[in-house]
């Protein structure tokens, strides 16, 4: 019966915090978090402070809301300024009226005391101002809503936490109404008759009962008391169903059926404004401004900033938002209330700016006109002008350009020309700038900007815009005179001219191709004439001969480029139209030379016609000055024979070499290319090619006569080969008579032959014998020819098919480098002569050492931003000390006032024990040692949390009995179980060392991981199985698991006794008869029955179909595995891997799958209802048979995932076999699936550098006594855990000290309450990493230098000397081309060193031997190898194989050098980033800290008294002896006591808060001055020091001076 209370009590709670959260979320128009958190949400104040700037924005400013993101909320948590927050939410809620018996406590928030108070407050808030009209009505949702069984139960612990009795929301409004009304009885009277009167319908009775003064109503409009009537009986209604619907867990109440006050006022006030917004919506309408002000004014809207000479602005504003809304409804609307406010806000927005902007343009021609360019330019740049932006280094342009058009307009400039006349002024700046900077787009985007006011500004014309601007401004340079808008308008008419002009000419030039095509010489000329064609000298009678000349050039061009479509450009139609005028000149020019000729033949004198007869232009060929007469005649006689009798025609016809006419008229001396119709062609007249022929006859014949004249010889000769031919006909004769006797001639001739080439032949060997070397010495050399001829054709062969061979040779030498690469990487062993081919690789680039320059930067940069952010955090760190001391020493002087007033001699050792500060507050207390403590603690767990080696020695080192409890004690609360990226990545680091550490120390054979219970698996299953993993098993299995649930038919029950036993039952039920079968057999008599066989068949077919679907639900859902157990599986398959490399690949993937399907997977498959898989009902439990099936589910894939089959007392299942091998070769892949994840550095974005760069600390919870359990199992087994006592964790276990007890680190005062569990109570630990900084290298040992050394000289005479091993490179002579080589390369090297940045130079005894000569070289490697050897480095047994390996390694880690250096680059560049913002952050902390304690000092600082004369400021004045006497002051050396009276303290207040001067005087003479801090004082006594000296000699009591000036100085 109480549980089910408490159950109730938690439902109605929830209730409760539904509906706050629901109003909240209407009054801010946001989403707020589940009721569940609704609570934790609230503490920080932020929401609550927005809620109070909703219905009070002059008391709660958002701008004064800390935190208003809740970004450092979601960082670091709680932070004390989110107090301000509440407290202005409480100042809020009074400022409006709430009744103070409604508010809660700051603590009641912020340190969740009493929550269920606050939300009681929360919903009397919203029962008021919905009373005012300042917020909707909160909704009564009990019975509405549904919470979950674990939600219900948490609250109900919550509840039980709190220990209070929840508060009685049902009573919030007669609370309000007794709070609020004078006559409590009058006014509940009234609220009684309003309800009676609303429950009978008449409205004047309900009027009537509202305007009753002890009603205490206001706002009353008696035309709306219909609505009224309405409304409030709708209310009433609600409220008695809602009253119906609780179950009387509170004590009943009448207003739990009747409206209160409130709730009336409320009603009537939603009444109110939704008439009034009624007006305002009619006034909109009517656009009458009048109306619209009078409505605006009407106080039931209660609308801020209305301002009667913005009548205007709210009509124009509230008409454009009621018009947006239609159109977003679909609908004519009224406008909230909300929106008509948010309207006028925005109109007095509008019409102050409006009234700004036109304060600002008087300005600006007050400016314009004084002439002032900078004074004009600072108005213009005004934001309140609301003018485009001005470019102060244009301020002359502007100043000019704006005075010239204010004198043009004759007046002051109105706003909207100076916009205008600044967009353009503006964008000519612009332009003026991008054709300086020589920026093409910047120029073309300017010049198309319509703000330019530019006029046929055409796209495909910018470049020429720009070049055309670029050019005209280099002209006016010299004048220092920048383009105007005019010059720029100007270029570009200009630019469009030339651009139309070329387009004018393409058109003209197509149309003339197109004329060709026509074969129209009319139409040619018409187009040769256009004037956008710019030919010139185009004439109408040479018209034939352009067109013949044009299709013949256009004819050649389509027949060169193969394009019968190809058309002649302008400058080729240019030049044939030349050549055209050309041809026709020459032509005229010859018809005029033919016609004088004819002339001159006439006339009948000789020389005048052999004169004509040499007119260049004619072009007669052969023409003798001697032959002149005979011209005459033979020309005289063509004529004569060429005359025809009365022929008087003019018109003579003349062929020209191209095969053209040309016609020539003799009386006009004009010619045309195209014959004259009716033409009449004159036959006398001889044409060129006639007299051609007759000068040629003439001058043959002349030829030929100087020709026999000049070859007398020749003649001569001539006859002597007559006389030859006669003797050689005489010869013939004889040979006749030869050939005749033929067979006596040959034989004759053969027998002389014979004689005369056997005397030859014995002649020649007997010259061959005596000169027998000669003849070897020529054979010789015919040889060697023959064998050169032989070798210049085989060369000539190579040479004409060169491409063949060299692609050949290219193959082969890329097979020879691929093959020998191959040997150089995947050889354990490579041989000297592959690393020889490519030892050229080691060689760096002038890019590679860039590159490592930037990176050292990078790194350089990045050690500094770490120190410096470390720096600065430990400056925060001490602000935050002082501010804590500040804050502690008012708290503590509090106390010693309160026990003491006065500063006496009994009293000062008390006071000086009461001003330590937190002198029995524990770990957490304000002094030097707990502080240390504190931070030593925090510097241990983050080297635990970070390093993971200790806690995995350390959990195997410990009883197994411990390590559980331990695990789930101390190491998941150190992780925070995961909770955010930082922890998981940290975890999974954990598990992995501990797994690795465990297969390594206790597994000795792969199946101990399947057979036994490893401690780490157990481990992780139970942490990725709740939670996050519970969650995923439920999306992997839950729905097949359901469905096998729901079907109640399904059975697959094996077992061959229990289906045998069911077929006898089932039969005799049946039939009613005893069976006469026996009831107890074994599995195999069962078998025997057919009947038994078939069922188990069908059972098979079932069970094998269910697992089928649980097969795939499995496989398809690889990813929904944690991602943790997946890495785990992982480095589970790895580990294996590497310590049992002789079991095959099926052993290790049998012990992965069963970590992910038996560990993981198998029990939720069994006990869906244990893991919350499926939805049960309270007290509910899974059906024998259903757990049956599921069982059996399981087993079957728990062998398939095992690789084991059915036999044995499982033979009957051997069907199964066969799908159980199948099943396990797809576990197998999924096994291999869930093993390919990304490292946890890639899936968490996590680094060396992530920690470095987090603005927020890691914090962890752990409570008091698993800190001192950790504590005391380090210090028992630290020499187990960290052997090599020079270890980190040595040093933070030498840091902590002794092992202290629980009430050590808790403090004495809260020990001594015996009522708590002390080890139980919880401490944070704000982790931090006392080694953090980069520490480089501070180098090599002697010997990896002398290997190094060694590699890189052995590297060099590689490249120059290969050979097969190293003591053949070694010994081998060298040649002077491998030692010039050598010395080239050893320049280029020098000169790369130079240019290399100082921190990248290699170290100098490296540079010197690298740059040594080939032969020092070989020397020196010959020595450092004896010395290797003898450090037993390289043994020279085996070739120095070692050496050649190394070497080997190297060339083959270079291009994994360069990418990890890439990878490396964009880390650090990420880092810097982050880095920066941290930097930022603590900036920020930084200034704020020190304002903080700068005003804490200051409200500390002393109140100046006023005098006549002004502000005096408090100072105190004390002998020694006073002092001494108060226990300030202690002794002062070398003075004795006697002579404390006359010495004087004066204790004086300086300029600066918190500092105080302090002079002595010795019988009135000024001694000595000293400067006192505050802060050193609290400093002092937080480090523990109890005396301070004072000019080197007085000591003092530093808690009783600290006492003195609190009690004198400072304000209390």
């Amino acid at each position: 019966m109480d549980e089910q209370r408490r159950q109730n009590v938690a439902y109605q709670y929830l209730c409760r915090l539904e509906e706050a959260k629901r109003w909240m979320e209407a009054c801010l128009k946001e989403e707020l978090p589940s009721p569940v958190e609704l609570e934790e949400s609230l503490r920080n104040g932020v929401l609550l402070a927005k809620l109070g700037h909703c219905f009070a924005p002059a008391v709660v400013p958002l701008k004064k809301i800390y935190d208003a993101e809740q970004l450092r909320y979601q960082a670091t948590g709680l932070h004390f300024r989110h107090t301000d927050n509440i407290n202005f939410w409480l100042s809020a809620i009074a400022h409006v009226g709430l009744p103070s018996t409604f508010f809660p406590e700051t603590t009641d928030i912020y340190d969740k005391k009493n929550m269920p108070r606050v939300v009681y407050c929360i919903h009397a808030l919203s029962l008021f101002l919905f009373r005012l009209g300042l917020a909707p009505q909160i909704h009564d949702l009990y019975g509405k809503v549904k919470f979950s069984a674990e939600e219900l139960s948490n609250m109900a612990s919550e509840l039980a936490k709190y220990g209070l009795q929840l508060p009685a929301f049902s009573k919030i409004g007669g609370i309000l109404a007794n709070e609020l009304s004078v006559d409590e009885a009058a006014v509940h009277a009234a609220v009684l008759a309003i309800n009676e009167a609303v429950e009978r319908g008449v409205v004047k009775d309900t009027l009537a009962a509202l305007q009753n003064p002890s009603a205490l109503l206001v706002n009353l409009q008696e035309p709306l008391a219909p609505i009224y009537q309405e409304l409030l009986a709708q209310a009433k209604a609600e409220k008695a169903a809602s009253a119906q619907t609780h179950d009387g867990g509170e004590s009943w109440d009448l207003y739990d059926c009747f409206l209160t006050q409130a709730e009336i006022q409320g009603n009537i006030n939603h009444v109110n404004v939704h008439a009034a917004l009624e007006v305002v919506d009619d006034a909109l309408e009517r656009q009458s401004p009048d109306a619209l002000l009078e409505a605006l004014l009407d106080p039931a809207l209660a609308l801020r900033g209305v301002r009667k000479d913005f009548t205007n602005w709210y009509l124009e504003q509230l008409s454009s938002d009621r018009e947006q809304k239609a159109q977003e409804l679909g609908l004519l609307d009224l406008l909230e209330k909300e929106e008509v406010q948010a309207g006028v806000v925005t109109a007095n927005m509008k019409g102050d700016e409006e009234q700004a902007m036109f304060q600002a343009v008087c300005r600006i021609n007050r400016a314009i006109q004084k002439g002032v360019a900078a004074d004009t330019v600072k108005e213009l740049m005004c934001p309140e002008a609301q003018l485009p932006p001005v470019y102060p280094s244009a301020s002359a342009v502007y100043q000019q350009e704006l005075t010239a058009l204010q004198q043009q307009r004759g007046g002051e400039l109105g706003h909207e020309e100076l916009f205008v006349a600044m967009e353009m002024l503006s964008a000519v700046v612009l332009i003026n700038r991008a054709l300086e900077a020589g920026d093409g787009d910047s120029c073309w985007s300017s010049l198309v900007n319509p703000t330019t006011g530019l006029a046929e500004v055409e796209r495909e014309n910018a470049h020429r815009y720009f070049d055309a601007l670029v050019e005209l401004r280099h002209e006016r340079m010299p004048d220092g005179v920048t383009l105007s808008w005019n010059d720029l308008q100007a270029t570009v008419y200009q630019v469009n001219a030339q651009v139309q002009e070329e387009t004018n000419q393409i058109l003209a030039v197509s149309l003339i191709n197109e004329a060709l095509d026509q074969g129209s010489p009319k139409k040619t000329l018409s187009a040769l004439l256009l004037p956008s064609a710019g030919l010139d000298n185009v004439s109408l009678a040479v018209a034939p001969r352009y067109h013949l000349l044009l299709v013949a050039a256009k004819r050649q061009k389509a027949q060169a480029t193969g394009d019968p479509g190809a058309v002649l450009w302008l400058e080729e139609i240019r030049q044939e139209v030349l050549r055209a005028n050309q041809d026709t000149d020459a032509a005229q020019r010859m018809a005029l030379g033919v016609a004088a000729i004819n002339q001159a033949i006439k006339e009948g004198k000789a020389a005048q016609t052999e004169q004509v007869l040499r007119n260049p232009t004619v072009a007669l060929r052969g023409v003798v000055p001697n032959c002149a007469d005979s011209y005459q005649r033979a020309l005289e006689g063509a004529m004569a024979r060429k005359r025809y009798p009365g022929d008087t025609a003019f018109w003579v016809q003349h062929n020209m070499k191209d095969g053209s006419t040309y016609y020539f008229h003799l009386q006009t001396f004009q010619g045309t290319w195209e014959r004259p119709s009716g033409c009449r062609l004159n036959m006398s007249h001889l044409t060129r090619e006639e007299i051609q022929s007759a000068i040629t006859k003439v001058t043959a014949a002349h030829d030929r006569q100087q020709l026999w004249k000049a070859n007398v010889g020749f003649i001569i000769q001539f006859q002597a080969r007559l006389r030859g031919f006669l003797v050689r006909e005489k010869f013939a004769e004889q040979s006749h008579f030869l050939r005749t006797w033929l067979p006596a001639v040959i034989k004759i001739q053969a027998h002389w032959r014979g004689y005369r080439q056997r005397k030859t032949y014995l002649e020649r060997l007997q010259y061959f014998r005596a000169n027998l070397d000669a003849v070897i010495k020529i054979q010789a050399w015919v040889r060697m020819w023959a064998a050169c001829r032989r070798y210049r054709r085989r060369l000539g062969y190579f040479q004409k098919n060169v491409n063949a061979i060299v692609k050949i040779q290219a193959y082969f030498r890329a097979w020879k480098a691929r093959d020998d690469y191959r040997v150089l990487v995947h050889s354990p062993h490579p041989t000297v002569s592959v690393v020889c081919r490519f030892a050229h690789l080691l060689n760096q680039s002038q890019e590679d050492f860039m590159v490592e320059a930037e990176l050292l930067k990078l790194q350089e940069e990045v050690v500094r931003k770490i120190r410096s952010n470390q720096q600065l955090q430990q400056d925060l760190d001490l602000m935050d000390i002082k501010i804590g001391l500040l804050v502690k020493n008012r708290i503590t002087l509090q106390e010693v006032v309160s026990h003491c007033k006065k500063l006496t001699k009994k009293n000062k050792e008390q006071l000086s024990g009461m001003m330590v500060l937190d002198k029995q507050k524990g770990l957490k207390s304000l002094s030097k040692e707990k502080r240390q403590k504190l931070e030593a603690y925090q510097h241990l767990f983050y080297l635990l949390q970070t390093q993971p080696i200790y806690l995995a020695k350390l959990t195997f080192h410990m009883p197994q009995n411990k390590t559980t409890k331990f695990m789930e004690s101390v190491i998941f609360s150190l992780y925070n179980y995961a909770s955010n990226r930082r922890e998981a990545y940290l975890l999974l680091q954990l598990f992995k060392t501990m797994l690795q550490e465990e297969i390594r120390s206790k597994v000795e054979q792969p199946q101990d991981m399947v057979t036994g219970n490893p401690t780490v698996v157990r481990l992780v299953v139970r942490f990725y199985r709740n939670g996050r993993g519970q969650s995923a098993l439920r999306e992997i299995l839950g729905r097949v698991i359901q469905e096998v649930l729901e079907d109640k038919r399904l059975s697959v029950h094996t077992d061959p006794i229990h289906l045998y036993k069911s077929w006898i039952n089932q039969s005799e039920a049946q039939t009613g008869q005893r069976s006469h079968l026996p009831y107890d057999v074994t599995p195999e008599q069962a078998l025997s029955h057919p009947e038994v066989q078939r069922r188990l068949d069908i059972s098979l077919h079932s069970l094998l179909a269910v697992t089928d679907k649980f097969l795939v639900a499995i496989m398809s859902s690889v990813d929904r595995i944690p991602y943790g157990m997946r890495y785990v599986a992982k480095v589970l398959r790895t580990t294996l891997a590497e310590k049992f490399p002789d079991n095959s690949e099926n052993e290790v993937y049998k012990v992965v799958g069963n970590l992910l399907y038996y560990r993981f997977l198998n029990p939720a498959i069994v006990a869906p209802d244990a893991f919350d898989i499926v939805a049960m009902a309270a007290g509910g439990a899974l059906a024998t048979p259903q757990r049956h099936t599921l069982g059996a589910v399981a087993q079957v894939l728990q062998h398939a995932a095992a690789g084991k089959v059915f036999s044995g007392e499982s033979r009957h299942l051997r069907a199964l076999n066969d799908y159980l091998e199948e099943t396990h070769l797809k576990f197998r892949r999924f096994v291999c699936r869930a093993c390919q994840v990304p490292e946890p550095e890639e899936r968490f974005a996590m680094d060396e550098y992530s920690d470095m760069v987090a603005v927020a600390k890691p914090v962890v919870y752990i409570t008091f006594g698993e800190l001192v359990n950790t504590h005391r199992l380090l210090l028992e087994h630290q020499d187990w855990i960290a052997p090599d006592h020079c270890d980190p964790l040595h040093e933070l276990l030498e840091d902590l000290g002794e092992l202290p007890t629980v009430p050590d680190l808790i403090g004495e005062g809260v020990a001594a309450d015996g009522n708590l569990d002390l080890s139980k109570l919880e401490v944070s630990l704000t982790l931090a990493n006392k080694f953090e900084g980069l520490e480089t290298d501070t180098g090599d040992a002697n010997a990896q230098s002398l290997l190094l050394s060694t590699k890189q000289m052995l590297a060099d005479i590689m490249q120059f000397q290969p050979r097969d091993s190293l003591e053949e490179m070694l010994s081998l002579p060298l040649s002077r081309e491998q030692e010039a080589a050598h010395q080239r390369l050893m320049c280029q090297r020098q000169a790369c060193e130079t240019q290399i940045p100082e921190p990248l130079r290699r170290h100098r005894s490296l540079i010197a031997h690298s740059l040594l000569p080939l032969a020092d070289k070989r020397r020196r490697v010959l020595r450092n190898l004896r010395q290797l050897e003898g450090l037993g480095l390289v043994s020279a047994r085996n070739g120095y194989q070692g050496l050649v390996d190394g070497l080997a390694k190297d060339i083959c880690s270079q291009h994994r050098h360069r990418q990890w250096r890439k990878a490396e680059l964009g880390k650090l560049q990420a880092t810097l980033q982050g880095l920066d913002a941290k930097m930022a952050f603590y900036e920020e902390q930084g200034d704020y800290y020190s304002q903080y304690i700068r005003t804490c000092l200051g409200h500390l600082a002393p109140r100046a008294k006023t005098s006549g004369k002004g502000k005096k400021q408090p100072s105190l004045h004390y002998t020694a002896a006073q002092l001494q006497e108060k226990g300030v002051l202690v002794e002062i050396e070398d003075l004795p006591h006697s002579h404390f009276r006359n010495v004087i303290f004066d204790i004086t207040p300086g300029d600066e808060a918190g500092k105080f001067e302090v002079n002595a005087r010795f019988l009135g003479v000024d001694m000595e001055r000293f400067q006192l801090h505050y802060q050193d004082l609290l400093q002092l006594q937080y480090e523990g020091v109890a005396v301070m000296k004072l000019f080197n000699k007085a000591k003092v009591n530093v808690n009783l001076l600290i006492f003195l000036l609190n009690k004198k100085l400072l304000r209390q």
